[in-house]
């Protein structure tokens, strides 16, 4: 009984940490809990690290999510409520003040031990450069800040004198450890000291503030639930790492639909004849031979500015599901529109395009093809005029028209009896636009007017996007 009373409160709290997993967006059923449940009866409770694999193992399905789970652990699980003991300060100059270039010497070199780990001195070390250079006074009273105290050790300086301390000289000699191996190395425990110390600062603000509070701001955002119009670099090469597992995905349910859409029409006759054995009661109803075809997929991309990284999330998704269509052409534009699907073709450069690297494919579509001719703003009245003109054709009636863009037309004509007409030739027609509903029509934005003539979905993360796509793409 007296261990029942003791673990209750445990099971609790972790029931509390698999809700706020859930509501994050990770997919935990309630397998997954009794799996993780199982695994800490087994599992040193005062082993952080191995507590935080062994629920990782039995909660996580994608891989993906563990940045998010790691900072939510570190919230739900923290190594200690409180500052931390230390024995031993930071160096200091003359004045008493903090001597910034020997604590990153000191720094380098006990990063560059590898023993620096198991005894606790690296967690002690940087409790202290958390304690003396992240500390501010806020509105509130005492604060800490991460930025605050990266800023101050550098870790892009750091990397290199961690190096020199690996290579056998001493930290501030910078001509030692300029082989790759050392740099490498340095730049994973300078990544792991950043991480360190923001796993200290959240620690003490949790502490301070309730985990809820810092929660809202410390915990990354799912890939597939990054803004696509806001994400910097790191999180655009996350977002390229879903494509994959959700091309899969959608590629399977889009299979599924095509089956289920390709049965074939009632055969009257036959179904007649069948029913003589029921006394002409059509219970069983037969079905003519089904003749599956593929649709054909016409995508129009804008290119420009702050929208690229959505389309070329897109496009790279499209092409993951290229084997579900007969044909896929891409046109792209910003000022004009030009056809750049055989640009896309990894047939024609294995190291460029949809099959290799996105980013470089983007590069030679913007510099080879023809997509400004007038002032390099985004142009949708032009486009629109220029592919009536000369692409009209590629739409038939089992072709699906899909155009990606935020539909700012930078106070431009919209043109949107010239997108009814596009609209009209093809057998679907849909809109995807990056931008919140809420802003469509304000400032130069025409997304109100052409929503009039074609179905316009938000698509503001890739959660949004692969429901859009699995949901309305013909089959």
């Amino acid at each position: 009984m007296g261990a029942e009373v003791q673990t209750a409160p445990f099971i609790a709290h972790l029931t509390g940490f698999v809700d706020e997993l859930r509501r994050r967006g990770m997919v935990v059923g309630p397998s997954n809990l009794i799996d993780a449940a199982r695994a800490v009866e087994v599992l040193d409770l005062l082993d952080r690290t191995s507590l935080r694999e062994g629920l990782a193992a039995t909660l996580l399905d994608d891989h993906l999510h563990r940045p998010a789970f790691d900072r939510l652990f570190d919230l739900w699980f923290p190594a200690a409520p409180g500052a931390r003991t230390v024995v031993d300060e930071l160096p200091t100059t003359e004045d008493g003040e903090v001597d910034i270039a020997a604590t990153r010497d000191a720094l380098a070199a006990l990063l560059a031990d590898p023993e620096a780990d198991s005894d606790g001195r690296l967690d002690a070390m940087v409790a202290e450069i958390v304690e003396q250079l992240g500390r501010y006074e806020s509105v509130r009273g005492q604060a800490y800040s991460a930025y605050q105290a990266l800023s101050s050790i550098d870790p892009q300086t750091l990397i290199a004198r961690i190096a020199a301390a690996m290579a056998g000289g001493a930290p501030a000699d910078l001509e030692v450890g300029t082989e790759p191996m050392f740099r490498r190395a340095a730049r994973d425990r300078a990544a792991a000291v950043r991480a360190a110390i923001e796993r200290e600062t959240q620690r003490r603000m949790a502490g301070r503030n309730g985990r809820e509070r810092v929660g809202q701001y410390a915990v990354p955002s799912l890939p597939e639930n990054i803004t696509f119009l806001t994400a910097g670099a790191r999180e655009q090469a996350q977002l390229r790492r879903t494509i994959d597992p959700l091309a899969r995905l959608l590629a399977s349910r889009l299979e599924i639909r095509r089956r289920r859409a390709h049965r074939g029409a009632v055969d009257v006759r036959s179904t007649l004849r069948a029913s003589m054995s029921t006394g002409g009661v059509p219970i069983d109803l037969r079905h003519r031979k089904p003749r599956p075809g593929k649709p054909e997929l016409i995508v129009i991309c804008d290119v420009s500015g702050s929208v690229a990284g959505f389309s070329q999330f897109t496009l790279n998704l499209v092409y993951a599901l290229r084997q579900q269509f007969s044909k896929v052409r891409v046109f792209a534009f910003i000022d004009t529109v030009d056809e750049v699907t055989d640009l896309f073709d990894p047939r024609n450069d294995a190291d460029v395009g949809f099959g290799g690297d996105a980013k470089a494919a983007m590069h030679r579509m913007i510099s080879t093809a023809r997509l400004i001719t007038r002032d390099g703003h985004s142009d949708y009245g032009n486009m629109l005029r220029g592919f009536v003109d000369e692409y009209a054709d590629s739409l038939t009636h089992r072709g699906a028209l899909l155009i990606l863009g935020d539909a700012r037309t930078n106070f431009g004509f919209a043109r949107v009896e010239l997108l009814a007409q596009l609209v009209e030739r093809a057998r679907h027609a849909y809109w995807l636009n990056p931008e919140e509903g809420r802003d469509w029509g304000t400032g130069d934005s025409a997304a109100d007017e052409y929503a009039e003539v074609i179905d316009m979905f938000e698509c503001r993360n890739a959660t949004q996007l692969a429901k859009v796509i699995g949901e309305l793409l013909p089959v």
